[in-house]
């Protein structure tokens, strides 16, 4: 019997897709789901004819692989893919291959490729963007693991994944966790630009009146110049869609209240372990724990109140502020993700490529944008840039258009609307430019009641202050 190429486990829709996808460039695939219907199901439609081999358990899909084994797991994050490595560990020979494509929390990656490792198994943890549609005709990969690992699946990954100018979307990412987290800040960043984007059509909407026409037209408009990119060309088509039942714009049905998986809130999380800003990530993952709050924001609505919401200036003066504001805070909050990128860098070891991960995010993935490709330059530029501030023409782009951010910011501001996601950036472009924050007046309140101590500016050493009389010197007085 002729065996398969590669192996897969969980055919839900991202499974399915990239067993297609793997498929059609050459590969011959063996399946298997915990739910045999799944598997009938998918044989007898999508696969059908196909060089694609039904298992119907692990030790069969482990026996119809050639070796050294390469199996993929596309089931849910967390205990279930631990539960689907327990039964392969005892099928599986030294030098076969796991492969953990789904978006599990980086952690769990570093544990399970340090126990793999030492039963001799290689293990790659790689974060796969581009949703269903990227799944099946190219997605951006992040494979990271062994880069012996990284060698076996190579030839797979790169056939699969997206092209830019023929350029594959898949790159080495670094050992044991580094392409899942690489995955999660990519997804941190991906939130930061929803937020931005969702704040940008709040103001045209409620502050300049725009409909559904004009700011599909807008964000069209957007998309032919420096914020083309993925975000912003499904924005537009968003708003050219109407509702078939009311006849209204479609995205005006929609409850407003966003849901999300976990993995921003995992990247603000880990830069908060790490100490690395992550202001703008932060207010897109609190916007959404806020619109959760539905019912309750409803009834404060009737109770509490604010500014009427009034905009007597020049609607396209204020388009144009916000395409100069989306960018500029677009910068900052690429700044944020990649600053984070190099801490974890530093912190785990994986000598991360900064480049080449811009690179790799140009095609496939849902970050997709045409500055990626100035992302990257900076980065040649100096590989060891330490944010992209720093970089003449980032900083540059940013300076130049601060005055619209902050006039966008004081229109939504003075108007009652939220802007968490602006209101973040401007914040942090203006406290990374600060060559001295209030910061000492806290290391002063810290050590007056925990002598917790401080620095000087003007000797070195450290110092503790008696702030006020001693508990025994008030006493006797």
């Amino acid at each position: 019997m002729n065996k398969a190429n590669f192996g897969l486990v969980g055919l839900a829709v991202m499974g399915q897709n990239l067993v297609l996808n793997i498929e059609r460039n050459g590969f011959s695939v063996a399946v298997y789901n915990r739910t045999a219907a799944r598997t009938e199901e998918f044989m007898a439609g999508a696969a059908r004819g196909k060089n694609i081999k039904a298992a119907y358990s692990i030790g069969e899909l482990v026996d119809v692989l050639e070796t050294p084994r390469q199996i993929m797991l596309m089931v849910k994050a967390g205990p279930p893919v631990d539960a689907v490595i327990e039964q392969l560990k005892p099928l599986l020979e030294p030098g076969d291959l796991i492969i953990d494509g789904g978006n599990s929390f980086f952690g769990d990656t570093e544990r399970r490729a340090e126990e793999l490792a030492e039963a001799g198994i290689n293990y790659i943890g790689t974060g796969v963007s581009g949703g269903e549609y990227g799944a099946l005709w190219g997605p951006s990969i992040m494979p990271g693991g062994q880069p012996e690992a990284w060698e076996m699946v190579k030839p797979i990954f790169t056939a699969i994944a997206a092209r830019v100018n023929g350029d594959p979307c898949v790159t080495y990412i670094g050992p044991r966790g580094s392409g899942h987290y690489v995955k999660m800040v990519h997804n941190g960043i991906e939130y930061g630009d929803m937020q931005l984007i969702a704040e940008s059509y709040d103001i045209m909407k409620r502050i300049a009146g725009l409909t559904a026409a004009e700011l599909h037209q807008v964000f069209a408009e957007w998309n032919q110049g420096e914020l083309e990119s993925y975000l912003i060309e499904i924005t537009a088509d968003i708003f050219a869609k109407s509702d078939d039942e009311t006849g209204q714009p479609l995205v005006e049905v929609i409850l407003d209240e966003a849901k999300q998986k976990g993995t921003g809130k995992w990247t603000s999380q880990s830069a908060l372990d790490l100490g690395s800003p992550t202001p703008t990530i932060n207010a897109a993952v609190e916007s959404r724990i806020v619109s959760a709050y539905k019912s309750e924001r409803v009834a404060a609505s009737q109770v509490l109140s604010g500014p009427e919401i009034r905009f007597d200036g020049d609607r396209d003066v204020l388009i144009r502020d916000l395409r100069d504001a989306l960018y500029a805070a677009k910068i900052c909050s690429y700044a944020q993700g990649f600053a984070l990128l190099g801490a974890a860098s530093q912190e785990y070891d994986y000598n991360l490529n900064y480049g080449e991960i811009a690179r790799i995010w140009r095609g496939g993935c849902i970050v997709r944008a045409a500055f990626l490709n100035d992302i990257r330059a900076a980065f040649a530029r100096n590989r060891d840039l330490s944010n992209l501030l720093m970089d003449p023409e980032f900083g540059q782009a940013v300076q130049s258009r601060q005055a619209a951010l902050r006039r966008v910011i004081q229109t939504a501001v003075t108007n009652g609307v939220p802007c968490l996601a602006f209101s973040s950036a401007l914040a942090y472009f203006d406290a990374y430019r600060t060559a001295r924050l209030p910061a000492n007046l806290t290391q002063a309140q810290r050590d007056y009641f925990g002598a917790h101590t401080y620095r000087r500016i003007d000797k070195e050493g450290v110092f503790h202050t008696e702030w006020q009389p001693s508990a025994l010197e008030t006493t006797a007085s």
